[in-house]
């Protein structure tokens, strides 16, 4: 159990937000304040539980403190709406569409003798209330970090978050994960987890090992970022930076994380941004697709798994363990495919006998479709993609310019939108990215100006 310096660090974050608020910058303190809470904070099962609201926990209270922060003290400075019709249509389904879910699932659901409740009013509430607050980050993002400084401000947080977060990661790859139970009193997911290729997996104050990994390698990109947009004195300095990331993150051991760097730092070195994000447009709609490409087997799933297995037969194992479970998980989704089953756990599959679930929901993708049906999850996704497309459509025209980091923080955005498909690494520092990408392709289209071309004339 959360011991009671993990509540004071979740009721005193409101206070440290308004002191960066005070003391820097809007984009500064709104990227440092969600940057560092989720560092930081201690992770569930340390949380608050209200009536009418989602549980407030490390997700969402950064982010509701510095909403009302700027809502009071900066308010009228910034447009907190998008200014597409179709995101602000995203956003309305996307905070009102638990309500048409909640509707559709006021019937108990039974596996044998066991059995789960029908969905009431108050569900309702809560999952609108959840979800408007979990999209906060993205309408931040876009108000406050469209400019071309905020871009470099949210590489170098990143940078400088993972390097002053390999300092207890490293301890716990060495020592193994305990920081966790050192600090806050208790550990937040499974040890066994945590073991893999004979060493430790560090997760400090995060989810998991996955998301620890998932990190380095962001922080690692972006160190990339900062040397190939820099012409200073300062370019080595982030190079060195990105050589003792980069090692940070294959003593991380995860297997996706390290592929994800690999394929990333040549296209963030070599390519310039237009194609960066030609690429990352490119594979955020692959993997927004893969739901329906998967059903019409144009997935290689038997190829992955044999190459998995070529690798090492346990990642093999668990990635045919996935599969599987997204199968079952697909099978009950689609008994109501349009809003989804709702929360308390009727998108899984119940042991008949126990009533334990028997299933495991591993990926966003399939936990959103089960939970809020297509319309959810179009609706979610669709506010994650609109940023790369927006983009996509500003490169798109003769002569535009697109800022140079819009570039790698569209290939970080859109590798977090393919991680969406193994894994639930879905974080408020991803809705803030969104946000600033999408604030900087609203700022691109305003800015630009079609080439004028003179008509000929003769010299008569």
């Amino acid at each position: 159990m959360p011991n009671q310096l993990a509540f004071l660090m979740l009721i005193l974050w409101p206070f440290v937000a308004l002191v960066l608020f005070r003391r820097f910058s809007p984009a500064q303190a709104l990227i440092w304040t969600l940057l560092a809470g989720y560092l930081l904070l201690p992770p569930p099962p340390a949380k608050f539980d209200f009536p009418l609201m989602p549980p407030l926990n490390k997700e969402n209270i950064p982010s509701l403190a510095a909403f009302a922060i700027v809502a009071t003290t900066l308010r009228g400075q910034f447009e907190l709406l998008p200014r597409s019709w179709i995101v602000r249509g995203l956003l309305l389904v996307f905070i009102l569409s638990p309500f048409a879910t909640v509707a559709t699932n006021t019937e108990p659901v039974f596996f044998g003798v066991a059995g789960l409740p029908g969905l009431r009013f108050v569900e309702a509430v809560a999952l609108m209330v959840q979800q408007a607050i979990l999209i906060l980050p993205f309408l931040l993002g876009r108000a406050i970090l469209a400019q071309p400084q905020d871009q470099r401000a949210i590489l170098m947080a990143l940078m400088v978050g993972g390097l002053v977060y390999s300092v207890p990661m490293l301890i716990e790859i060495r020592l193994s994960p305990q920081i966790n139970t050192w600090v806050y009193g208790y550990f937040q997911h499974y040890f066994n987890q945590m073991v893999r290729f004979g060493g430790y997996r560090p997760i400090v104050f995060l989810y998991h090992g996955l998301w620890a990994a998932f990190f380095a390698m962001t922080a690692f990109i972006a160190a990339l970022a900062l040397y190939k947009g820099s012409h200073n004195r300062n370019a080595s300095g982030y190079l060195i930076a990105a050589g003792y990331l980069g090692v940070l993150l294959f003593l991380c051991k995860s297997v996706g994380a390290a592929l994800y760097g690999i394929v990333l730092a040549p296209l963030v070195l070599l390519l310039g941004a237009k194609t960066q994000i030609r690429l990352a447009a490119l594979l955020a709609v692959l993997a927004v697709a893969y739901p329906v490409l998967k059903q019409v087997d144009l997935v290689p799933i038997n190829q992955m798994l044999d190459q998995a297995a070529r690798f090492d037969t346990e990642r093999a194992a668990s990635l045919k363990f996935r599969f599987d479970n997204e199968d079952i998980l697909f099978e009950r989704a689609a008994l109501k495919p349009v809003f989804g089953w709702g929360s308390w756990g009727r998108n899984h599959i119940l042991d008949p006998a126990t009533g334990l679930i028997t299933t495991v929901t591993d990926g966003r993708w399939i936990i959103t479709l089960g939970v809020f049906g297509w319309v959810g999850f179009l609706a979610e996704f669709g506010l994650l993609m609109s940023p790369l497309l927006a983009l996509w459509s500003v490169v798109r025209r003769k002569g535009a310019d697109v800022q140079i980091l819009a570039g790698p923080l569209s290939l970080l955005l859109a590798i977090n939108i393919v991680d969406l498909i193994p894994n639930a690494t879905l974080t408020p520092l991803t809705w803030l990215i969104a946000g600033s990408l999408l604030g900087a392709a609203e700022t691109a289209r305003q800015g630009y100006r079609a080439p004028v071309q003179e008509k000929l004339r003769t010299v008569l």
